[in-house]
């Protein structure tokens, strides 16, 4: 099979260069002098001999415009495709039918050299072309064409073209079943996709054939090690999800035992952060439940979040805790009443009613009550703190009618 050959380094090409000039200087050394009349040459003013026309014209050109001039010559150009002024050139023409001169086998060989000469130059959407080209002759000749859609498969691994490189290389492998290389791009693109599963199975086909490949084992050994690290991440996952579940489980059964019912509302918890009801202990059912709480003061329309309270905490003790503030906060005319001593607790009720609540008893005291039932709401505790002096205007003001239209 005929496969693409890149030379090493740029070192490689001078010293073929270097050796072809100095052949050429080989050759001139030994053509014989042929014997010339003498002629008047004018001299310049600094004493040498002026150039012809022809030669000083180039001589004053730099190497770019040298080669923009020969690219203008149909047998140097790059692209024959190319019109000069817009007009057709026989000459170019002529040459184009010549890259279909020949039995079809011949011109896809072509095609498959000027795409192997495109690659090594790392024009790879050129030699894409050429490779096509040469498929499109439809020589039938299996190692040909094997060998174009391996290269073009190559070019599209290059262009990041991962679905077009499988496919040439199925095609490749419809011609030749064993050819490791096809197998090796065809790995590195589903491996490119993250398609790891696919990649292992055709390098596993790939070793198979070839256990000495040192490129398909290392990929193997790459394939391998991302499923292995993909492989514990589902099982830490796993084992995550595992344990919210019993949390979670332990939770619910917590709850069902106190007799403490949670409502869905629209209230939100938004403003609660990441605070969430749970347990002490997470497993021991009969550890503490540690409650997220919102405050609320409905006369100045103000609240408090306390991320984690107690159920055994009461009231009072909230009170004490959160109004434990500079004197200036109940002197300004807002917070006049917002001693602990002077404020109630309030919570509401399953029905959409309010009841008052003791400030030394323990909030679970309140919960597990069966009459009246008092909820959390979304798991969160919901207390109203509210001025004594002010509480006969608020409760006349609660519509337990607002109050449903909030339950979901």
């Amino acid at each position: 099979m005929v496969e693409i050959t890149e030379l090493e380094n740029d070192a490689a090409v001078d010293a073929l260069v270097a050796e072809w000039e100095k052949r050429e200087v080989e050759k001139v050394k030994q053509t014989p002098k042929k014997t010339t009349t003498t002629t008047t040459t004018t001299s310049t003013t600094d004493g040498n001999p002026e150039l012809p026309p022809q030669v000083a014209e180039v001589a004053s050109k730099s190497t770019e415009e040298i080669m923009a001039e020969l690219n203008k010559l149909p047998f140097f150009m790059n692209d024959l495709n190319v019109n000069d002024n817009d007009e057709e050139r026989p000459e170019i023409e002529a040459l184009k039918a010549l890259a279909y001169d020949g039995e079809p086998d011949e011109i896809a060989e072509n095609f498959k050299k000027q795409g192997n000469d495109s690659y090594k130059a790392k024009n790879y959407k050129d030699a894409v072309e050429f490779y096509t080209k040469g498929l499109d002759v439809g020589c039938d000749v299996k190692y040909i064409e094997a060998a174009l859609y391996l290269n073009r498969a190559a070019c599209n691994l290059e262009l990041k073209n991962y679905r077009r490189c499988i496919n040439d290389t199925k095609e490749c492998l419809i011609r030749q079943p064993k050819n490791v290389k096809a197998l090796y791009r065809a790995a590195r693109a589903y491996f490119a996709v993250e398609l790891y599963d696919e990649a292992s199975q055709i390098l596993c086909f790939a070793v198979s054939i070839d256990d000495k490949n040192a490129a398909v084992n290392a990929l193997l050994k790459k394939v391998n090690e991302k499923i292995a690290y993909i492989e514990d991440l589902k099982e830490k996952k796993r084992k995550r999800e595992e344990e919210r579940l019993k949390v979670q489980e332990d939770l619910e059964k917590a709850l069902e035992i106190r007799g403490i019912t949670s409502i869905h509302s629209s209230y939100g918890t938004d403003t609660i952060g990441d605070s969430k009801l749970h347990l002490e202990e997470a497993h021991d059912i009969e550890t503490q439940l540690i409650i997220p709480t919102i405050i609320i003061y409905p006369s100045v329309d103000e609240f408090d979040v306390v991320s984690e309270v107690s159920e055994l905490t009461t009231p009072m003790e909230l009170m004490e805790m959160i109004m434990d503030r500079p004197e200036d906060y109940f002197h300004d005319g807002k917070h006049d009443n917002f001693k602990p001593k002077k404020l109630e607790a309030y919570m509401e009720t399953q029905d959409g009613g309010l009841v008052k609540i003791p400030k030394k008893s323990a909030i679970n005291q309140v919960l597990m009550s069966p009459n009246p039932k008092v909820p959390l709401f979304d798991n969160i505790l919901r207390l109203y703190f509210i001025p004594k002096v002010d509480s006969a205007n608020w409760i006349s003001s609660w519509k337990k009618q607002d109050a449903l239209a909030k339950r979901i």
